[in-house]
């Protein structure tokens, strides 16, 4: 195994660990509905743990997004200012295809 993928071969075999323990115990609780083990205070900040991911997930969406959308900004600035006749060609093949 090439020691540069072992970090992400880590981080999937723990993350299928642990999707299988918490299976287990869903569907354990779903089965029996006893649920007197489960800690309501470790519950909380299991689930504001997850809205904090979450939010950093979205973030990162976000600057991917806006990332694209500048890119796409400033090589359409360079073309339609720097090679006008270009861009007008470009736009007339476009609108003949659609």
């Amino acid at each position: 195994m090439n020691l540069e993928n072992f970090p992400i071969m880590a981080g999937i075999i723990s993350s299928l660990i642990f999707m299988s323990g918490t299976m287990s115990m869903l569907g354990k609780t779903w089965h029996t509905k006893a649920v007197s083990s489960y800690s309501l205070s470790a519950m909380w900040l299991n689930n504001f743990g997850n809205l904090v991911h979450w939010v950093c997930v979205l973030i990162y969406l976000l600057h991917g997004f806006y990332t694209i959308a500048t890119i796409l900004m400033l090589v359409w600035c360079l073309v339609y200012r720097h090679y006008p006749t270009t861009a007008k060609r470009i736009t007339q093949s476009i609108k003949r295809v659609t």
